[in-house]
């Protein structure tokens, strides 16, 4: 037999070859089925063709046409009529019949044992959203119970029976709509709360049957039955135990003891009706561990017993059990008094001691507790499964919902919604979210569906996930394309599942009282208060201002702002740092990643909090460059970037560059960036002292390269000079030139030319001069970006000598005339910018200056007379010298001059001293033995506990310069916000002085003895 190829074709199409583009796997198999006959009644030659494409449809097309044969086989009479409609005109009913024959065993055997269930196929009503009350009517009059009376009693004959028939009717109405849906993922929630309904029904029925059993005694007991889990959440499966717990009160006339008895026994009644063995298949287990003490308690409990256990012995789990708790049977009032005393406790129990890490801890038993075979292959309790979405749902629900009602539906899809527009998690994510939600629910479904087993495992057999590919509309990507969506669904549902389930905040929010957490007026000033603010009615306006509202703006910052107030309170200035949050939030709050930002990551909101209590440089910095906050949430992000690549970020400003005060302007602002991402990163202790030091060296280099070459364009272009006249070099001195730059560091260098071949001496003089005057003019101009003083005060013959010198000028003037202070200072000269043969050059020049073959005893003497003049002279007035970090005694010179005079007189020995670095030199020197690792320890705890001070001062204050920038604050709340920058909490500030007090003394003790021989 040939089947025509359809509408449109050219030529015939063999029916096996038909077959297979339909799906058939068992071809000759199909053949020998479709000219059965039992389908020669039902359906006509010329339907054949047509009833081949609309198998094509199905999940398991052999399945169907199996069943199918064996449903025409055993119909009769009507049934036999109706399959005849099916398969002829009613394309509807036969798309619905096919559908469920070709994804469901279980359903196309009760459709050939009970021919009679093709007029629900017939009826076109669909199987969702019926409601709940006409469904547990049709249960309850299959039983023979009346569903209007008080207490519905069963009384027809084989009452289990007729209630799993029913119950299966409907099962087959419901599955017939969800199975040719055109989108079954946009259907699951219809179908899970027609499956609860249908459950709860189907109790419902069950108790009617159980009263019947235990006669009028039944009625001495008031009994109902709570869902709980999915049945409880209206999100259930088709297939799954329905998890419950029985509440019973004595009836009138009947005490206490006596109702307990009859409860149990009607518990025990419900089970028997719903999964003993029988005539008709059970429904399911009926599971009632999630009661109070789980299998060890009594079945059934008062009110008053459930209320005692819960306040006295749950634990985490069960509270998070009772969030989906709801009545599905029996006595509602009995049912509305449990809700009234026991629902208060759910959103109360965030409260309890390590209720969040006990909630994540119980998240990750569940995990460890899947066998290792089954672990890539369970849709709920796997890494990426249902359970990944639901705890991390119920967790959110239980830490904010205590504060907010409007997030407390049991309904996992309804609550992710609501968290989304209480702005609790992002609108983009909880989409993301409950779409993988759907996707894996769809997944479970349709394998329960093939034969009415529970089972949350994926298939391992080719056939089996082709089949279940199929079954949830991937025809076309078959097995291979379901599993990359599946792992693909796991990776995505993983993710956000560790970014929301173990948010930082979320613990802190858990310990708040329900009064601090929704910013109460008088619960929020007293904490502040105690925290630390100093004023605590300003910090509460400023929160008002920042909450107040309807805006999502605001809903997500009174969940932050409860934790971030004392997270403001770890850093100096809590004060300051709520206002800096508030300026910061006003300028960037309706931004669509900020707050999104700082609820969701796992430590952008407590840096954010530390560093803007911490730091007012850093707060100027993220003023300006807002964007900056996204680094908070990586490590990466904060660490310092290599010279090479900011060097070639400002390569690439060069050359786009137009304009040459724009192009330095840039160049300042990368220079400002990095600035504020080196101090975020050593405050935040992702980077130590010396590592900022040298990242503050790096971008100040690349930053005088930057200006040297625009600065040489920009003087080339003002002479109408084709080509420069002269090649040009900065040399870094003092601090930059060690790598050992402070945020408020001058750049002092020196500036070295040599005429191009053919120039002249003054045309080269004339053209450098200019070019490092605009240099220093550019770079330290007030304006948008923070200027860089670049110091030229360090040159031979100081401010009395030439800004520029040539190569040869500067071989003259050390031949003839440098001063051992000029060798000195050249101990730190290094290169920085500039042409790097001219480098080299240079270096080879400075080289014998500062690493003599010996120095004469009158040079050290020099040297201890320039330093005692120093101390003498250069210390400010009224400052006490022992609090000077830099002039006073152990402080950073005394440390810098020892180390030095130990290079000038042993360099030219020991190559290993020929280092700009203080602490590297200090290293050469121990082990070369020229100081002992006990002295050298002490100096260099000196000089970096020095370092840190001088920078914590500007990171502090925000200033820069100034005399005061290199004293120790007598102020207490500065002295308090250095200590904190360096580490030490707010109520160790007295310490903190002290141990500075005590490494300075220390380190002029050294000083004593290895500098002045003393």
């Amino acid at each position: 037999m040939v089947l025509p190829a359809g509408p449109g074709a050219g030529r015939a199409v063999s029916t096996g070859a038909r077959l297979r583009r339909a799906g058939f796997l068992d071809v000759a198999r199909a053949e020998h089925l479709l000219a059965d006959a039992a389908l020669g009644p039902v359906l006509a030659d010329g339907d054949k063709d047509s009833l081949v494409d609309a198998l094509g449809a199905v999940a398991d097309p052999d399945l169907a046409l199996l069943a199918l044969v064996r449903l025409a086989d055993a119909a009769e009479g009507g049934a036999a009529r109706s399959v005849v409609r099916i398969l002829g005109a009613e394309h509807d009913a036969r798309s619905r019949l096919l559908a469920v024959l070709g994804a469901s065993r279980a359903l196309g055997d009760d459709l050939v044992r009970r021919p009679e269930l093709l007029d629900v196929v017939l009826d076109p009503a669909p199987g969702t959203r019926v409601p709940a009350d006409r469904v547990r009517a049709e249960l309850l009059e299959a039983v023979g119970a009346d569903p209007d009376a008080a207490v519905p009693v069963a009384t027809a004959a084989g009452a289990t029976d007729a209630l799993r028939r029913a119950y299966r009717r409907r099962l087959l109405r419901i599955a017939m709509t969800d199975l040719t849906a055109d989108d079954a993922l946009e259907l699951l929630e219809d179908v899970g709360a027609a499956l609860a309904d249908l459950a709860a029904a189907a109790l419902e029925g069950a108790l009617a049957i159980a009263r019947a059993e235990v006669d009028d005694a039944g009625r001495g007991a008031r009994l109902t039955v709570l869902g709980m889990g999915k049945c409880g959440g209206r999100e259930l499966n088709y297939v799954s135990d329905v998890d419950v717990i029985y509440v019973v009160e004595p009836g009138e006339g009947t005490d206490e003891a006596e109702a307990l008895q009859v409860g149990a026994r009607l518990a025990a009644g419900i089970g028997r009706a719903c999964s003993a063995t029988g005539a008709e298949p059970p429904l399911w287990p009926v599971d009632a561990a999630l009661r109070p003490e789980g299998k060890d308690g009594p079945i059934v409990r008062t009110v008053a017993s459930h209320l005692a256990y819960y306040e006295r012995w749950a634990k985490t789990w069960e509270f998070q059990a009772l969030l989906k708790a709801r009545v599905v049977a029996g006595d509602r009032a009995v049912g509305q008094a449990y809700h009234d005393v026991i629902h208060p406790l759910v959103w109360q129990a965030v409260s309890r001691e390590n209720f969040v890490v006990d909630s994540q801890a119980m998240r990750r038993r569940v995990e460890q507790n899947v066998p290792a075979a089954e672990a890539d292959r369970q849709l709920k309790l796997g890494t990426g499964g249902l359970r990944d979405v639901e705890f991390t749902v119920q967790l959110l629900q239980l830490v904010h919902g205590r504060t907010d009602p409007e997030i407390r539906s049991g309904h996992t899809l309804t609550a992710l919604a609501a968290l989304a527009d209480r702005g609790y998690v992002a609108r983009d994510d909880a989409a993301r979210m409950a779409t993988a939600y759907r996707f894996l629910r769809v997944l479970e479904h349709r394998l329960q569906l093939a034969n009415l087993r529970r089972t949350h495992l994926l298939p391992v057999a080719e056939d089996d996930l082709r089949r279940l590919a199929r079954a949830v509309g991937m025809r076309t990507e078959g097995a291979e394309g379901l599993l990359e969506r599946w792992r693909a669904t796991r990776r995505d549902v993983r993710a956000m599942h560790e970014q929301l389930f173990y948010r930082p905040l979320l613990p802190a929010v858990a310990q708040l009282s329900p009064g601090e957490a929704a910013l109460r007026p008088g619960d929020a000033r007293a904490r502040l208060a105690a925290i630390g603010y100093r004023d605590p009615a300003g910090a509460q306006r400023h929160l008002a201002s920042l909450t107040e509202g309807v805006s999502r703006r605001a809903a997500i910052q009174r969940q932050l702002l409860p934790v971030m107030i004392a997270w403001f309170g770890e850093g100096a200035d809590p004060d300051a740092g709520l206002l800096a949050f508030r300026t910061l939030s006003e300028e960037l709050g309706t931004t669509h990643w900020y707050l999104k930002l700082l609820r969701d990551s796992g430590s952008a909101a407590y840096r954010l909090a530390l560093l803007l209590a911490t730091s007012r440089f850093v707060t100027d910095a993220l003023r300006r460059s807002p964007e900056a906050v996204r680094w908070l949430a990586e490590d990466a992000d904060l660490a310092p970037r290599p010279a090479a690549r900011l060097a070639a970020e400002v390569e690439a400003v060069r050359a786009r560059a137009t304009n040459a005060e724009a192009a330095v302007l840039t160049v300042r602002a990368i220079r400002r960036r990095e600035l504020a991402r080196t101090a975020s990163a050593e405050l935040l202790q992702i980077a130590d002292p010396v590592v900022a030091a040298e990242a503050i060296s790096d971008v100040t280099d690349v930053t005088l390269d930057g200006a040297l070459a625009i600065s040489e364009a920009a003087v080339r272009a003002e002479l109408e000079l084709d080509e420069a006249p002269a090649r040009m070099l900065v040399v870094a001195m003092g601090r930059l030139g060690g790598r050992e730059a402070g945020y408020g560091s001058d750049a002092d260098v020196m500036f070295v030319h040599e005429p191009t071949e053919g120039a002249e001496a003054e045309a080269a003089q004339r053209y450098a001069l200019a070019v490092a005057t605009r240099l220093r003019a550019s770079l330290g101009a007030v304006g948008a970006e923070p200027p860089l003083q670049v110091d030229a005060d360090l040159r031979p013959e100081g401010r009395a000598g030439p800004l520029v010198r040539s190569l040869d000028s500067y071989a003259e003037y050390y031949a003839r005339w440098a001063a051992v202070w000029e060798s000195q200072a050249l101990l730190r000269a290094r290169p920085v910018a500039g042409d790097d043969d001219l480098a080299r050059r240079f270096v080879a020049l400075v080289d014998p200056v500062r690493y003599p073959a010996g120095l004469a005893q009158g040079d050290v003497r020099e040297i201890r007379r320039i330093k005692a003049r120093v101390e003498s002279e250069r210390l400010p007035r009224a400052t006490d010298p022992a609090r000077h970090v830099k002039l006073g005694r152990g402080g950073l010179a005394d440390v810098e001059w020892t180390v030095q005079l130990l290079q000038l007189q042993h360099a030219h020995e020991v190559p290993e001293l020929r280092t700009t670095s203080t602490l590297g030199a200090l290293d050469a020197l121990t082990s070369a033995d020229l100081v002992t690792a006990d002295d050298a320890q002490v100096l260099r705890e000196a000089w970096l506990l020095c370092s840190g001070i001088r920078n914590a001062l500007v990171l502090w204050t925000g200033r820069v310069g100034g005399p005061a920038g290199d004293v120790l604050p007598a102020s207490r709340i500065d002295l308090a916000g250095v200590a904190r920058i360096l580490g030490y909490p707010t109520e160790r500030t007295t310490e903190f002085e002290e141990d500075y007090l005590r490494s300075c003394r220390r380190a002029r003790q050294v000083v004593e003895r290895v500098f002045y021989e003393s």
